[in-house]
C-alpha cells in the first residue's frame, strides 16, 4: 500500500540531476528501490486497481517507467532519467496509437492526466474526421473542461491548421500533432501521504469520458483512403 514518498525521494532526484553517472547511482541504489521506485509503484498499483474497476472492459495494464534511459537515445545527458511515471493504458503493438492515463513525479513537482505521447499523424487525421462527423460531442467535452479548473488542454502544434474548425471552440484540435489534459502542480504536501491517493481517485475519474472518446481512434477508417 502506499504511503507516501519521502524527503529521500527528492533528495535522491535532485542528486541525479547533478551526478547523472554510474558510480553515483550504484552508490544509491538502494535508495532509489526504498523511496522511489517502490512507491511509484505501489501508487501505480492502486490507481491502476482504480481505473480498471471503473473501466473493467477495456483491458487496462500498468507500467512503470525504467531509470535507465535507451542508450540509443541519449543525445549527451546522463544515462539515468530524473524523473519516474506510471501509465495505465491498453496494450497496443502501436502503442503510440492509444491514449493513457499518466503520473509522474519529478525534482521541482508533478504532473497528472490523459493524453498521447507522439501520436502518429494517421491518429490525429482520424480525430479531425471524427469530430467533422460529430462535432457537438467534443463542444460538449470541451465546454465541460472549461468550467472547471484542475485539468488544462495542452497541444503542440502545427505551423498551420491541417484544416478549417467547425467552431472556434474546437481550433484546438485542427491545429494539434499531440497532446495531453493535464494537472501540473509542485512538490505539494499531499505526495508525502497518501493523500494523493485520494486526490487521484477523486479528479481522474474526469478524464474517463475523455478516455472512452480516444480509446476507439485507432479503429476509425483512416480518412485519407475515403
Amino acid at each position: 500500500m502506499f504511503t507516501g514518498f519521502t524527503d529521500e525521494t527528492v533528495d535522491f532526484m535532485w542528486g541525479i540531476r547533478f551526478n547523472n553517472e554510474r558510480s553515483w547511482f550504484e552508490a544509491h541504489k538502494e535508495i532509489y528501490l526504498e523511496h522511489f521506485y517502490r512507491p511509484m509503484t505501489e501508487l501505480a498499483d492502486e490507481i491502476y486497481a482504480f481505473l480498471r474497476e471503473q473501466r473493467p472492459d477495456y483491458g487496462l495494464v500498468r507500467k512503470v517507467t525504467r531509470i535507465y534511459r535507451d542508450a540509443r537515445r541519449l543525445h549527451g545527458r546522463g544515462p539515468y532519467k530524473e524523473s519516474l511515471w506510471f501509465t495505465v493504458e491498453q496494450p497496443s503493438e502501436q502503442w503510440t496509437a492509444r491514449p493513457v492515463f499518466w503520473f509522474e513525479l519529478m525534482p521541482e513537482g508533478w504532473t497528472c492526466g490523459m493524453g498521447y505521447y507522439m501520436p502518429r499523424p494517421v491518429t490525429m487525421a482520424k480525430l479531425r474526421a471524427r469530430i467533422d462527423r460529430d462535432p457537438g460531442t467534443m463542444e460538449k467535452m470541451m465546454r465541460a473542461l472549461s468550467r472547471q479548473e484542475t485539468f488544462v488542454l495542452e497541444t503542440e502544434d502545427y505551423r498551420r491548421p491541417k484544416s478549417a474548425a467547425p467552431s472556434a471552440l474546437l481550433e484546438p484540435w485542427y491545429r494539434a500533432k499531440s497532446f495531453s489534459i493535464v494537472h501540473s502542480d509542485k512538490l505539494t504536501d499531499a505526495l508525502f501521504s497518501r493523500e494523493i491517493v485520494d486526490w487521484l481517485k477523486e479528479q481522474l475519474p474526469f478524464l474517463l469520458p475523455w478516455y472512452d472518446y480516444f480509446v476507439t481512434l485507432d479503429a476509425d477508417p483512416d480518412p485519407r483512403d475515403l
